[in-house]
């Protein structure tokens, strides 16, 4: 059975680690000269209907630190619109080893995966970013040595990036708390499933930022307004005022805390300059470790199909 990694539901705690233990053995490889070529003449293809920076630079990188090739396929191949997903899937998948895909639908996804023959990665739908929770995941790892009794906590909006960290969390027993506003945040099915996986530590859903902080290793934010929400920013600005990471919310957390955001990032906005900017932030390392966790989780996934 082709195996695809579309959200954290895809992956058993157990397999969580799995990916990261390779991440981690990769990254220090890589630190110290080491690029093995364990997939040589691999091909990964790449569909994306968003813009990115991480997302594409990391993927591509990432297989050829491993010996393989990449395709970025833009509108002219023409997903979703020339011809059938059935006989596109079919066809893409019957060319190459790997399919990552940046989609505005998680559904399209979805169907890509069920008719392809290869695995596919989510690299970033409006439901699930899985990529970028196991590499926010790395990086609390690396800064505290274990993620054994730590609490990660989110202010703002319960969206793709707070979703996939909330579950990977969960399959980690990882304490993980989040804050928004009332009318952004988790319905009650998302958290009954988080807290239903075996494992799960603690899981707060609150309104208020300080309570979610409050005693947290890495406190994490993201913009307020996403790709695709441009008109809604004047009223998400109005209604996360007060949700703002600053140094004065960072004084809940604990002494070594790091700030966590998935960038781009707006200063004065979701975070302050102070914070973004400051000792505390681990934004770049987290960036950096977009690349280690995906050859992670590529290594992982072609192992499995090998």
């Amino acid at each position: 059975m082709v195996r695809h990694v579309l959200t954290m539901d895809d992956l058993s705690s157990d397999e969580v680690r799995e990916v990261l233990s390779l991440s981690a053995d990769l990254k220090s490889k890589f630190n110290s000269g080491i690029r093995e070529d364990l997939f040589p003449r691999r091909v990964m293809a790449m569909l994306f209907q968003k813009p990115s920076l991480r997302t594409r630079v990391s993927f591509e990188t990432g297989i050829r630190h491993l010996g393989g090739a990449s395709l970025f396929l833009g509108e002219d191949v023409g997903w979703g619109n020339r011809e059938s997903i059935e006989d596109f899937a079919g066809v893409l998948s019957r060319y190459v080893d790997l399919i990552v895909v940046r989609a505005k639908l998680h559904d399209s996804v979805v169907q890509l995966a069920e008719h392809s023959q290869c695995p596919v990665i989510n690299g970033l739908t409006d439901l699930s970013h899985p990529c970028q929770a196991l590499a926010d995941l790395l990086t609390v790892q690396e800064s505290f040595g274990t993620l054994e009794g730590l609490k990660i906590a989110f202010v703002g909006d319960a969206n793709n990036v707070s979703r996939s960290l909330g579950f990977t969390c969960a399959k980690l027993g990882v304490d993980f708390a989040l804050a928004s506003p009332a009318g952004y945040e988790f319905d009650a099915e998302i958290w009954e499933r988080m807290q239903a996986i075996p494992g799960a530590g603690q899981i707060v859903d609150t309104r208020d930022p300080a309570e979610a902080v409050d005693g947290a290793a890495a406190v994490y934010t993201d913009v307020w307004a996403s790709m695709g929400q441009e008109a809604e920013q004047a009223q998400r600005e109005a209604d996360f005022s007060d949700f703002q990471v600053n140094a004065t919310l960072m004084q809940s957390a604990k002494d070594n805390a790091i700030f966590l955001h998935c960038l781009p990032a707006h200063r004065g906005l979701e975070v302050s300059a102070e914070v973004m900017d400051g000792p505390q932030s681990s934004v770049l390392q987290q960036a950096e470790n977009r690349l280690h966790a995906q050859k992670g989780l590529m290594a992982w996934l072609l192992n499995t199909v090998a």
